[in-house]
């Protein structure tokens, strides 16, 4: 495997576990949330560098159902990380704190929490846009291929997906998108685990959804 892709591996599965770690926040403590948060600002922005040959094509070529759905995720998701940049340095009350920031919290509350609950989903979403992509890396990497595998695969993918759907009624995750609910809702008494594996689960959902939703528009494509 080339270096350039095993740094790309290894800032994807960061973020990933900075998202994962971010959405328990009251959980982990304010300050963590902050740091995390900034790490996460920082592994975008390498996600972005490193990437940059598909950001320099945006505009060139013909934009099929796939591409054109695919482009308008990413700028969504860049919107909510720039809404969560920006809300989390005017809200920050241990790493920022050096700014002098005093006006504009309700908002940034509010584009806050749209961020993180829009900006989640969309990532489970972007990433089932690029499954297949990460499937035909693990075959390489376990060498070979078996119809049976990849059923039990599959079949581990749809009870992933069915619990994520559980999961994301039980944790009121539409509410949340929506501002139905505007304050969110810790059982401090839960296991910090069982929080991460219910968000791991939802996760999953969207990245179900993604993967098949990009195949429906390969084939229209």
């Amino acid at each position: 495997m080339k270096p350039k892709m095993i740094a790309k591996m290894t800032c994807d599965i960061a973020m990933t576990v900075a998202i994962l770690l971010l959405m328990p926040y009251e959980m982990v403590g304010s300050e963590a949330h902050e740091w995390i948060g900034l790490a996460m600002i920082l592994l975008f922005l390498c996600h972005h560098i490193l990437n940059f040959a598909w950001i320099k094509n945006v505009f060139r070529g013909k934009y099929t159902p796939f591409r054109a759905v695919q482009t308008i995720v990413v700028l969504a998701l860049l919107v909510c990380v720039a809404g969560l940049a920006v809300s989390g340095v005017m809200l920050s009350r241990h790493v920022f704190t050096f700014l002098p920031i005093e006006t504009g919290k309700r908002i940034a509350r509010t584009v806050h929490m749209l961020g993180a609950y829009w900006g989640f989903v969309l990532i489970g979403v972007h990433l089932g846009f690029h499954w297949n992509m990460i499937m035909n890396m693990g075959k390489k990497m376990i060498k070979g291929e078996s119809a049976f595998r990849s059923k039990v695969i599959k079949g581990i993918g749809v009870l992933i997906a069915l619990y994520g759907a559980y999961a994301f009624v039980k944790r009121q995750i539409g509410e949340y998108m929506f501002l139905i609910t505007q304050f969110v809702f810790f059982d401090f008494e839960e296991p910090l685990i069982l929080f991460i594996m219910d968000y791991i689960a939802i996760m999953g959902l969207f990245v179900f959804l993604g993967h098949y939703l990009a195949l429906t528009l390969k084939k229209q494509s």
